[in-house]
């Protein structure tokens, strides 16, 4: 093999190399499956125009921070502004793996303010594993983002 066709397989072969690497990250969809708005990263900037008892339909991006560890049946997702939404998935129709958290996720559905019971919040922290001693702080009722998702698409690479 002569000195040109060498260094063509290593460009080729690097070029490949490359070529895969930027396809590392895919995502992998739960429910519903929806097309991707352009910027969904900047639909936080829509939490500012809902209103008490009323609810969005919408997409939001961000990055799992919890997952539930019974099922998968509901995760928290930390959005770029700092603001933590609780997603729950419609109609109890699908889960996601339990090792989620730290994968970023794009999702859509609606979004409104909630007010979890202290019953309804000790559950969640069950399903997260949290100790007895973490239970028993959770003394009052708790106002929060609450997200029923049509659909989840989770990125495999975090």
């Amino acid at each position: 093999m002569n000195n040109f066709n060498k260094y063509l397989v290593i460009f080729l072969l690097l070029f490949w190399s490359k070529a895969s690497a930027q396809g590392d990250e895919t995502m992998t969809n739960y429910g519903a499956a929806f097309d991707e708005i352009e910027d969904v990263s900047a639909n936080w900037k829509i939490l500012g125009e809902l209103k008490e008892g009323s609810f969005l339909t919408t997409q939001l991006s961000g990055k799992i921070t919890e997952v539930c560890q019974a099922k998968g049946c509901w995760i928290k997702v930390v959005l770029d502004n700092g603001s933590e939404v609780f997603v729950k998935f419609k109609d109890y129709g699908f889960f996601v793996p339990k090792n989620a958290a730290g994968s970023a996720v794009v999702m859509q559905g609606d979004l409104s303010f909630e007010e979890l019971s202290v019953d309804v919040q000790k559950h969640y922290a069950k399903d997260k594993g949290a100790s007895d001693g973490e239970m028993e702080k959770i003394l009052k009722p708790k106002r929060t983002l609450k997200f029923i998702a049509d659909g989840v698409a989770i990125s495999t690479k975090p």
